[in-house]
């Protein structure tokens, strides 16, 4: 076991692994610490603790020290610094007339370096920008191109539901989602009903599918037979959210009526569950679309 904290650079993002020696250092900590790009600054996400070696990225880091009033506001000043750095590129990059979209400014914490993230549809020659932005800034310049996904986490906004996007408020990574959540979870295929607003499909799918999956593997597919407290019938549809059956069953010498079932009280005579989605499944699903081309865009890897 190795004694570690968890610190975050930025809101809502990962969290590392640092060794804090014999530091003390709490939750809510700002802290400087080594890293791959140099000195950072961050706050302590996670209190000192134990974790299994097998769990940690090698090799652990050390935390320098707890920060001091002068590393906080050396921050603030970065931040401001940044603010700055961000209008300075802005004009550059229309001076030389380049398709791309400036998303954010970061620098390093010792300012040996200063990133620029942005996006463009395609690859940016952008060697002529870096040269000129090297020699207002003289330091180290670095352009990084990312997604839509992360420029909705950076910039942040209102998803459908009307609250802050979960990738900039809480989500440290992006987990993967898929067409097939969104059909197991019986939702509509519209594109503007399952996509954020990063135009890739909602994070939130991904929350309640191992439920839905597992409800699944009980819900009689309809079509199926099954015995209830009242008798055999045939499933006419089913509920996920419910976790209930309508039945057609009859009853004495009356005709036929549906009744619903909890699946908990229902024994399946013949006929089969409806399980997971398969790969098969997506690909009759797609050829379904009337356009397939949307579909594409927005199950698009970044």
């Amino acid at each position: 076991m190795v004694t570690v904290i968890g610190v975050r650079f930025k809101k809502a993002g990962k969290i590392y692994y640092f060794n804090p020696g014999d530091l003390d250092i709490k939750s809510d900590n700002y802290v400087v610490v080594e890293t791959a790009r140099g000195i950072e600054f961050g706050r302590c996400v996670i209190g000192k603790r134990d974790i299994s070696e097998e769990d940690i990225i090698s090799p652990l880091k050390d935390v320098i020290r707890k920060a001091t009033e002068e590393d906080i506001e050396k921050n603030r000043e970065n931040k401001a610094k940044e603010e700055e750095a961000f209008s300075i590129c802005l004009e550059k990059i229309q001076k030389h007339n380049l398709d791309m979209k400036l998303i954010d400014v970061e620098y390093t914490f010792d300012n040996n370096k200063v990133i620029f993230y942005f996006t463009a549809d395609g690859r940016v020659d952008f060697r002529e920008l870096v040269k000129d932005l090297a020699s207002v800034f003289r330091t180290r310049i670095e352009l990084r191109q990312i997604g839509v996904r992360d420029e909705a986490k950076m910039k942040g906004g209102l998803g459908p539901c009307g609250r802050p996007l979960c990738c900039s408020s809480f989500l440290g990574e992006f987990a993967p989602v898929s067409i097939k959540m969104a059909k197991e979870q019986n939702l509509s295929l519209n594109p503007t009903k399952i996509s954020g607003i990063c135009g890739r499909l909602m994070c939130c799918l991904n929350y309640e599918q191992e439920t839905y999956e597992e409800t699944r593997k009980k819900l009689p597919k309809v079509g199926s037979i099954v015995k209830t407290v009242d008798g055999e019938g045939e499933v006419i549809s089913n509920s996920v959210i419910k976790e209930s059956v309508k039945v057609k069953i009859k009853v004495k010498d009356s005709e036929d009526e549906l009744r619903d079932y909890k699946i908990d009280t229902i024994t399946l005579v013949s006929g089969s569950y409806e399980d997971i989605i398969n790969d098969v499944d997506i690909r009759e699903l797609e050829a379904e679309i009337e356009d397939p081309d949307i579909i594409k865009e927005l199950i698009k890897e970044d």
